[in-house]
């Protein structure tokens, strides 16, 4: 019964707002832009709120790791889930945050696809020359840092499935710490992949958790040596970091 409230209410809270963001974008980028203001500072936490309520899912975001945050710099992070987008919303509303994703979820996604393209996130097409992807990200770069943006990307490419780390690819990190020249804040995050289908969804989300936190800030990254450096070192830290949260959890089952 709580899983049917848990989605109905879902559905209540997200709903309108969607179709809403649906119909407004072709007419007005202005208004998309207020309604997707409104999903991100308003929405976001709202879900995670409805997840706590209805089945005692926990947001765990680690505020005193974000001490140690400069005023602008780039995240990278392990990806779980769709979910981690307002997870990171959630983590930091002080914060106005630009994803780099991949083009599929710019069409066609609920509550997600307008709000990428009206906010003008990075979008990178998965097909074709690899230029087309380098030239995205260097006008994304100059723009997140004239706009004093938070730039978020996931070096794994795609989402984990079952919440093991996959490869870093360093070419899109490269590229976007070359042009934008910010210091690198390394982010683990952790319970994205239980609850990545429906019916995950129904079987893992009571009494679950979704931890985020800060583990490292570099400076902006000098040398090619530099940016290989950070990407080496934050896939062995967010792997410790996997570790601890999974025995942690283990543990209170």
């Amino acid at each position: 019964m709580t899983n049917f409230i848990t989605i109905s209410s879902l559905l209540v809270a997200l709903s309108w707002v969607s179709v809403l963001n649906i119909l407004a974008y072709p007419v007005s980028k202005k208004i998309c832009i207020k309604i997707s203001d409104y999903i991100v500072k308003v929405c976001a936490p709202r879900v995670f709120k409805i997840l706590d309520c209805y089945k005692n899912f926990k947001f765990k975001g680690d505020n005193d790791s974000k001490k140690i945050l400069p005023e602008q710099f780039i995240i990278i992070a392990n990806h779980q889930s769709l979910i981690d987008i307002p997870l990171f919303m959630n983590f930091m509303p002080e914060k106005d945050l630009r994803f780099v994703a991949k083009d599929s979820l710019g069409r066609h996604v609920p509550l997600v696809s307008e709000m990428l393209r009206a906010h003008e996130h990075c979008i990178i097409p998965r097909k074709g020359s690899p230029s087309v992807a380098m030239k995205e990200l260097d006008k994304f770069g100059k723009r997140v840092v004239e706009r004093k943006q938070i730039p978020v990307l996931f070096p794994e490419g795609t989402r984990s499935k079952d919440g093991s780390l996959g490869q870093f690819y360093a070419a899109g990190f490269r590229r976007l710490t070359g042009v934008a020249h910010l210091p690198v804040a390394v982010c683990a995050l952790e319970g994205g992949w239980k609850i990545n289908n429906l019916k995950n969804i129904f079987t893992n989300l009571s009494n679950g958790s979704y931890h985020v936190k800060v583990l490292k800030v570099y400076p902006a990254p000098e040398t090619k040596e530099d940016q290989v450096k950070i990407l080496e070192e934050a896939k062995v830290m967010i792997q410790e970091q996997l570790d601890i949260w999974r025995k942690e959890d283990s543990e209170n089952l």
